[in-house]
């Protein structure tokens, strides 16, 4: 479906053609001046150089030829060569119509064909997830949605730390507590339980426990190493123990992730691509772009246009080892087998750039990825306390996410309890759903790449640009919704061209959900989204305010003002769903 833009820039087309102006000029934009009109025009001013005449005068021109469009309202000339444009009430209220019955809003399916890997989770295994994993899961949701509902095949892939010492760590660590355990005995030949022999509490405290200890025994970091090389070597009884670690862990993720409403398609590792590293490491040999250098093997990424230095890529160190992008260069092989993806979105910390500009031009450089294929990285910035430091607890530490998570919930909860207008329980359910909005919306209000202040307070409020504003908007839509069903069959569809400024400011503002839907997702952008809806919630609330709905005596306006309400809540509701939250029946 066409945006608005698009049909008034269509309208205007033929007039400058007509007047003998290129009609690529005739493309119009929103206002910058909402007191004086909706719409605008500025081509004229950029045909003025081209045709050596006034641009008022190529606007008059212009605007002469449109005087008579059925979709302007108003169509004027205004210097120093603006052409300002208001809509027929009708022609909205038609359109508003249209996008209700597309079943998209209106948005684009421009990604249908497409295949997208997004790579947003980044856990790690026999740990717990903590306020520094909460970025990338609510923003790698939101993109998630946004591709698909324009049409994109999306395999949202976790992409775990699982390898490494940690898990050597973790064996040794095992073994000095339970050297019984059949996974030691070098001569165990029957088959391995089905069971694990510790619990995701024992691994969150066996992973720090053992990581100190090798910090101060320097026997047990050997042992713990050469368990590693075991491992990475194929020892039956340490693989054994490792798909126990992994089973263990992503069981526990999934419920975590679950609390925020993310999930994955995808649960692959670090462990996954380590059968692709020797073909890999083979390719980049047969291009010839791999050397030796410092006794490290490198491949040089730098480029002419540079404006600072990028350092070689790493591929392996001096020892063999392979290191994170030895990994990730193996995932990007793996994920061309296994989808030939024509986009691989990376959803990491901004502070991973450099790594990543290193890796994508390594790809490239050595055809692991089609010329064609894009590789994008969105790195986000940091979630900082009041202090303007990254977030921490009262203590210093860094907090779990399921603590945050709660806290967030409490402090609704009781927010809620002031107003007493629902039960206990009902308040604790209402809480948990309002929280996730307050969490996820105060994240991605704020453009991914910037720092913001995490302010519960703020973030909680029922009042500004927050989530529980916007779910208080729905929930107060679908109150008169539901009271006007109960002397009414049906809701009505058909929504009237509006009677007075309120109502056409919102219609307006709806007219543009598919665009901005679609302009989200292709710049990446969900702060965009939030800002929409948070603009649609007031233009409804002002509308609201100004009338009495259910006691609206001409029926005909009243349907028209019904199915108003209903698109409202259909389009913001739809749009929580894709930033990764829903709303309750009643607050």
């Amino acid at each position: 479906m066409k945006s608005i833009l698009q049909l008034i820039s269509e309208e205007l087309a033929p007039a400058f053609t007509a007047c003998g102006y290129d009609p690529e000029l005739a493309k119009a934009s929103n206002s910058n001046r909402p007191d004086l009109c909706e719409y605008q025009c500025n081509g004229s001013m950029a045909a003025a150089k081209k045709y050596h005449k006034a641009p008022i005068m190529i606007a008059q021109d212009v605007v002469a030829q449109a005087a008579n469009s059925p979709l302007f309202e108003k169509i004027e000339a205004v210097n120093p060569g603006f052409i300002n444009i208001t809509l027929k009430n009708d022609f909205v209220s038609w359109y508003l119509n249209q996008l209700a019955a597309t079943g998209t809003l209106g948005a684009s399916r421009y990604g249908e064909g497409k295949t997208v890997v997004l790579d947003y989770g980044g856990a790690n295994v026999a740990k717990p997830l903590h306020v520094g994993h909460l970025r990338a899961a609510i923003i790698g949701e939101s993109l998630k949605r946004l591709y698909r509902y324009t049409g994109h095949t999306v395999y949202g892939d976790v992409h775990m730390g699982d390898w490494g010492l940690q898990m050597g760590l973790i064996i040794e660590e095992t073994r000095s507590r339970h050297p019984e355990l059949c996974y030691f005995d070098p001569d165990y030949t029957g088959e391995y339980p089905a069971e694990a022999p510790f619990t995701i509490s024992d691994l969150e405290e066996i992973y720090p426990a053992a990581s100190k200890r090798s910090k101060e025994d320097e026997e047990f970091a050997r042992a713990a190493h050469d368990a590693t090389v075991a491992l990475q070597q194929g020892n039956p009884g340490y693989r054994a123990l490792f798909r126990h670690i992994l089973a263990v862990s992503v069981k526990d993720l999934k419920k975590n992730y679950g609390n925020l409403d993310v999930s994955f398609d995808v649960w692959k590792g670090e462990s996954d691509a380590q059968a692709f590293i020797p073909g890999m490491i083979q390719t980049l040999k047969d291009q010839g772009i791999l050397h030796e250098s410092q006794g490290a093997m490198v491949v040089d990424v730098d480029e002419p246009t540079d404006t600072k230095e990028v350092p070689p890529c790493i591929i392996q160190k001096s020892d063999g080892a392979s290191l994170y992008a030895t990994t990730d260069l193996a995932t990007l092989v793996q994920r061309e087998q296994d989808y030939h993806p024509d986009e691989v979105l990376y959803v990491v910390d901004k502070r991973q750039e450099l790594h990543f500009t290193q890796v994508f031009r390594t790809a490239r450089k050595a055809g692991i990825v089609r010329p064609e294929t894009k590789l994008t990285f969105l790195g986000f910035g940091t979630m900082n306390g009041k202090d303007g430091k990254p977030f921490k607890t009262r203590e210093g530490g860094v907090m779990r996410l399921e603590h945050l998570i709660a806290d967030i919930d409490e402090a609704v909860f009781s927010r809620i309890m002031e107003n007493r207008t629902v039960d206990e329980e009902q308040a604790r359910e209402i809480a948990k759903t309002v929280g996730l909005a307050a969490l996820k919306y105060g994240d991605l209000s704020n453009q991914a790449t910037k720092n913001y202040v995490f302010d519960v307070d703020r973030f909680i409020s029922f009042e500004g640009n927050t989530g529980p504003y916007i779910l208080y908007t729905i929930v107060r839509i679908k109150s008169i919704l539901r009271k006007y069903l109960e002397t009414a069959e049906a809701l009505p569809k058909e929504v009237a061209p509006a009677v007075d400024a309120s109502e056409k400011v919102l219609q307006l503002l709806l007219s543009k959900a598919g665009e901005t839907i679609t302009d989200s997702c292709e710049n990446i952008a969900p702060h965009r989204l939030c800002q929409y809806i948070y603009e649609v919630s007031d233009a409804f609330n002002s509308f609201y305010h100004e009338h009495i709905i259910l006691g609206e005596t001409d029926a005909a306006r009243k349907d028209g003002w019904i199915a108003l309400l209903e698109l409202t809540r259909d389009i913001l509701e739809t749009c929580i769903d894709l930033l990764g939250f829903s709303a309750p029946d009643q607050m």
